[in-house]
C-alpha cells in the first residue's frame, strides 16, 4: 500500500522522474515526506539508471518545511528534521545519475534548497524561488548553505535578508537554475538537457559528478590535488580508454557502459 502523499516514482528508458505529489500540503517537506524522497533517491542511485528528475504536481513546487512538524517541537525533533532534509539534499549530489529539477512553480525555503541541490536545473517562466525565512521569524540557515553556493554571496545575502520572491528569469541570471522556458516546453527542455547531460560513458560520468562537488569549495590548491589524482585514475576506466582510441582511430565510440 502507498504511504500518503508519497512520491511517483516513474521510468522512462534510461531516466527515472520522482514527483512529488502532496499538492494540498503545497509539497511541503515533512519528515514523512523527506523520508519517502530520500529512500526514492537512494533507490534510484543504486539502479543502471542515468538520469534522474525530481519533479512535483499541484500549484507549488515545494514550500519547503512543513512547520507542523516544528511548532513546539523540542530542538533536539528540529535538529533530527534538519539532519534528515541535509541527508536527502547530499544523496542528491551523491548519487552517480544526473539529477534535473523541473520547477514548474514556486519553490520556497528547503523547496529552494532542493532545487539548488540538483545538478541541474530547469524552470518555466512561472517558476519563483524564495528563502522566506528572512523576513520572518525562523531564518532560512540550511537553506542557504545550498542557495549561497549556486549564486554567490551578495545575491545569497538579498535572497536571505529580504526573503523576497525572485522569478524565473532572476534565477537564471543569478545562476541558481541553467535554463528558463515557456510552461508548455518545461518538459521538452528537461529532456533535452538530460539527453546531453546523460551521454557517454556512465562510470566516467559518475565519477566526474562526485569529482566535482568534492573539490567545488576546496582553496584552488587542494582542489588540482584531488582532481589530479581522480583524473589520472580515471584514465585507466573502460570508457575512458574506449573514448581516446575512438579519438585517435578517427571512428564513433561504442561506450562500454
Amino acid at each position: 500500500m502507498t504511504a500518503q502523499g508519497a512520491p511517483r516514482v516513474e521510468r522512462d528508458g534510461d531516466v527515472v522522474t520522482v514527483t512529488m505529489c502532496r499538492p494540498a500540503r503545497r509539497n511541503a517537506l515533512s519528515r514523512e515526506h523527506l523520508g519517502q524522497l530520500l529512500a526514492a533517491v537512494t533507490e534510484v542511485g543504486g539502479s543502471d539508471a542515468t538520469g534522474l528528475v525530481l519533479a512535483a504536481e499541484g500549484p507549488v513546487f515545494s514550500a519547503g518545511h512543513d512547520f507542523a512538524d516544528v511548532a513546539g517541537r523540542p530542538v533536539a525533533e528540529v535538529r533530527g528534521l534538519l539532519q534528515l532534509c541535509t541527508e536527502l539534499m547530499q544523496t542528491l549530489q551523491d548519487v552517480p545519475q544526473v539529477v534535473i529539477a523541473r520547477v514548474h512553480a514556486l519553490a520556497t525555503a528547503a523547496g529552494c534548497q532542493l532545487v539548488a541541490s540538483c545538478d541541474l536545473a530547469v524552470a518555466a517562466e512561472s517558476a519563483g524561488f524564495a528563502a522566506p525565512g528572512g523576513k520572518g521569524g525562523w531564518f532560512c540557515h540550511t537553506p542557504m548553505v545550498a542557495i549561497a553556493r549556486n549564486v554567490g554571496r551578495k545575491r545569497a545575502m538579498e535572497l536571505a535578508l529580504t526573503g523576497d520572491v525572485i522569478d524565473a528569469a532572476t534565477a537564471l541570471d543569478w545562476g541558481l537554475v541553467n535554463r528558463v522556458v515557456p510552461d508548455a516546453e518545461l518538459d521538452a527542455a528537461v529532456a533535452d538537457l538530460m539527453g546531453r547531460a546523460t551521454r557517454g560513458s556512465r562510470a566516467s560520468k559518475a565519477w566526474g559528478k562526485q569529482t566535482m562537488y568534492a573539490q567545488l569549495d576546496r582553496p584552488e590548491r587542494d582542489a588540482y590535488t584531488t582532481a589530479v589524482e581522480v583524473m589520472a585514475a580515471a584514465s585507466q576506466l573502460p570508457g575512458a580508454v574506449e573514448g581516446m582510441a575512438a579519438f585517435l582511430e578517427k571512428r564513433k565510440p561504442v561506450w562500454p557502459d
